[in-house]
């Protein structure tokens, strides 16, 4: 199929040949005549077209489709609770869905409180305990202090 790439000149092969034989024609056999009834004979008809040419043809009928199985009618009510129940479905569906949000709302404002008192109460803690020598009340330096009450100017 592929030449020899050996770099040697062209390889004689040997070759065959073959030569057709004819075929004998076959012996027309004259078809069985076949007894037809005259009422199913179809009509044939001609049809003059405007150039002037006569076309000659059988008529055929249009086939007439099989007759479909009438499907019963969904009455309009069915339908209409068939949408119905459908709707209230998805409404019960996004009210669960809202209650449980509502609810993950009200716990989660509920924890910042918590969290807010916790720090709030520790920084009054904080404050409260704390070591800076003092043990409440206000620290006045009473050097730069003015007491307008008692009238003393420093």
């Amino acid at each position: 199929m592929y030449p020899d790439s050996t770099g040697r000149g062209p390889v004689e092969r040997a070759v065959e040949v073959h030569q057709p034989t004819p075929i004998q024609p076959a012996v027309p056999v004259a078809a069985p005549l076949v007894p037809v009834q005259l009422g199913t004979l179809p009509t044939v008809a001609s049809v003059v077209l405007p150039d002037g040419r006569v076309v000659t043809g059988y008529t055929i009928e249009p086939a007439k489709p099989e007759p479909v199985a009438v499907k019963p009618a969904v009455s309009r009510a069915a339908v209409n609770i068939a949408l119905g129940g459908v709707g209230f479905l998805a409404v019960c569906g996004g009210l669960l869905l809202l209650t449980t949000f509502i609810a993950a709302l009200a716990a989660f404002v509920h924890q910042l409180v918590i969290l807010a008192a916790v720090i709030f109460g520790g920084w009054i803690a904080a404050q409260v305990f704390s070591a800076s020598g003092h043990s409440g009340g206000t620290t006045v330096n009473i050097r730069k202090a003015v007491f307008k009450r008692n009238h003393f100017h420093g």
